[in-house]
């Protein structure tokens, strides 16, 4: 009975590990296409402040520049 149960058990712990990876693998996947996106959003804005004549750099607090 002892070594059923300790198959079972090392076949749920394997089965969790192995959703968890998948689920691991998922996370990576979308972080690194957020991140290609943020290459080629970032540029646009910027191409857009020079256009407005700015840096993109400035902040404005109460109406002056700081």
């Amino acid at each position: 009975m002892v070594p059923l149960l300790l198959v079972l058990l090392l076949a749920l712990i394997l089965f969790g590990a192995g959703f968890a990876l998948k689920a691991l693998w998922w996370i990576a996947v979308i972080v690194l296409v957020v991140w290609i996106l943020g290459f080629i959003i970032r540029p646009a804005a910027s191409a857009a402040a020079r256009a407005a004549g700015t840096d993109g750099d400035e902040h404005a607090v109460n109406g002056t520049r700081a």
